[in-house]
């Protein structure tokens, strides 16, 4: 078969293969409690989708992009900004499950909260608004809804209550996700102190 000649100006776009972003963790605990309540909740309400690995579950604070490799620029810059951020630990709880409706298929189905996420809200702004001092300022997005997400599924779930699932953040966390692959890299962790 000949090999297909390219227009100039018809490149093909790059292949986005590795997504970053900044995630809170729970513990070792709280990620197989969080695991049991899933397949808890998969059950229950006839899902199909699997649940995630314990060692996936996050909250997401802010996503920085998706891209074709590590851009190793922009991790020094993420990095620079993460190191400006303080915080003592603080408490977080979710006691609520419902899927985001907004994709027609596929849908996240997660753990919501309200009174437990204030300081994890904080956090996250506080975050976003060193990042708005760097070239990152662009990810840093007004809107945020913590979440774990669960697994994914076409049914939608409505919003239900769920046992408070609790844990204290301890460190923030730096991630490269392989996208497509299920697969987390830490690139940098910050403890949180007082």
């Amino acid at each position: 078969m000949p090999e297909q000649s390219f227009l100039p100006g018809f490149e093909a776009a790059p292949r986005l293969t590795d997504r970053l972003f900044f995630a809170i963790y729970p513990d070792a605990t709280t990620a197989a409690e969080i695991a049991a309540l899933a397949q808890q909740l998969r059950t229950e309400h006839g899902l199909q989708g699997k649940p995630l690995k314990p060692e996936r579950f996050h909250v997401t604070l802010h996503h920085l992009g998706d891209h074709d490799g590590v851009p190793r620029d922009l991790v020094e810059v993420a990095r620079a900004a993460a190191a400006n951020v303080t915080a003592a630990p603080f408490d977080i709880t979710f006691d609520r499950a419902a899927s985001f409706t907004s994709a027609p298929r596929n849908r996240p189905f997660v753990l919501r909260g309200d009174g437990g996420l204030a300081a994890l809200v904080a956090f996250q702004q506080n975050l976003g608004e060193a990042l708005k001092k760097t070239v990152l300022g662009r990810w840093a997005k007004p809107g945020f809804t913590p979440h774990v997400t669960l697994l994914y599924d076409d049914r939608s779930v409505p919003e239900q209550a769920v046992p408070p699932v609790s844990w204290t953040a301890h460190e923030l966390v730096l991630v490269h996700s392989l996208i497509g692959q299920t697969l987390h890299v830490p690139l940098a962790r910050w403890s949180l102190h007082a």
